[in-house]
C-alpha cells in the first residue's frame, strides 16, 4: 500500500528561493499550493494561490482552500519576505515595519492558520525561512535583520509547543544566494560580500530548496526547533 500524497502550501512560491522550493517539493512527489501576491507564474506542477501574509484572514482563507480542495495540509513553509535597504538614522517606521510585518507577523499569521488541520491530524512540517542577518550584524538592514532574528526565536518556541503533538517547526537560514533578494542588490556590493564566503561563491536556490525538502520529509522526522544555516561558511 502507497503512502497518501502530502500537501505542502509554500508562500513566496511564485519567485526566487520560494518558487525553488516550490519546484522541489512537486518534484518529491507533493501536491503543491505556492502562495503568492504578485502576478508571477509558479513553477510547473504547482498550484497558485494568491493571498496576502500580511492580512490574517486570506492566510486562513488560503488554507482553508487547500485543505477543502486537497483533504488536509501536511507540509507549510514560509519563504516570503521583503527587505527594506537604508541606514537606521536615514530609515523611516515604513523601512522597519514592513520586513516585521510581512517576514515575521506573516510567518505567525500563516503558522496560525496551518496548525488547526495539523492538530486534528497530529501531523506536519513546518519550515520557515530566515536568514544569516538573523543571526550577525547586517548594517543597512534594521528591519530586516529584526524580522529573521524574530523567525528565529519563533522557530524555536513553536517547535517546544508543537512537537508534543505531533508538528515539527525548523527553520532554515540562508547566506547570500544568486536569487530572489540578492540577484536585485547593486553587484559590486555582493561581489564584496562574496569574497568572505569560505566556499568562495554564492549559493544557489536549488541548494535551500533541498535544505527545506529534506526538514518537510520523513528522513528528518527527529530534528524539532533546529535552524540549519546554508551559508556557504559565511556566519563562521
Amino acid at each position: 500500500m502507497t503512502a497518501a500524497r502530502k500537501t505542502a502550501l509554500v508562500t513566496g512560491g511564485s519567485r526566487g528561493l520560494g518558487r525553488a522550493i516550490a519546484a522541489r517539493l512537486s518534484g518529491d512527489g507533493m501536491r503543491v499550493y505556492a502562495g503568492h501576491l504578485r502576478d508571477a507564474p509558479p513553477a510547473d506542477g504547482v498550484t497558485p494561490v494568491r493571498f496576502d501574509v500580511a492580512d490574517a484572514a486570506a492566510c486562513q482563507a488560503a488554507v482553508d482552500r487547500i485543505v477543502g480542495e486537497a483533504g488536509g495540509l501536511d507540509v507549510v513553509v514560509h519563504a516570503a519576505g521583503v527587505a527594506r535597504d537604508s541606514l537606521f538614522a536615514l530609515s523611516s517606521p515604513e523601512d522597519w515595519d514592513e520586513p516585521v510585518r510581512v517576514n515575521l507577523g506573516g510567518a505567525l499569521r500563516l503558522a496560525r492558520a496551518a496548525i488547526r488541520p495539523m492538530l486534528a491530524a497530529r501531523r506536519g512540517a513546518i519550515v520557515l525561512v530566515g536568514s544569516v542577518a538573523g543571526l550577525r550584524a547586517s548594517p543597512g538592514q534594521v528591519g530586516y535583520a529584526a524580522s529573521k532574528g524574530g523567525l528565529h526565536a519563533a522557530t524555536v518556541t513553536l517547535a517546544a509547543e508543537l512537537a508534543p503533538r505531533g508538528i515539527r517547526v525548523n527553520a532554515v537560514l540562508p547566506g547570500l544566494i544568486a536569487a530572489g533578494m540578492v540577484a536585485r542588490l547593486d553587484q559590486r556590493i555582493v561581489e564584496d560580500r562574496r569574497r568572505h564566503i569560505p566556499l568562495g561563491r554564492l549559493g544557489r536556490a536549488e541548494e535551500i530548496a533541498d535544505a527545506v525538502a529534506f526538514l518537510c520529509s520523513d528522513a528528518a522526522s527527529y530534528i524539532v526547533g533546529h535552524a540549519l544555516v546554508v551559508d556557504g561558511g559565511l556566519s563562521l
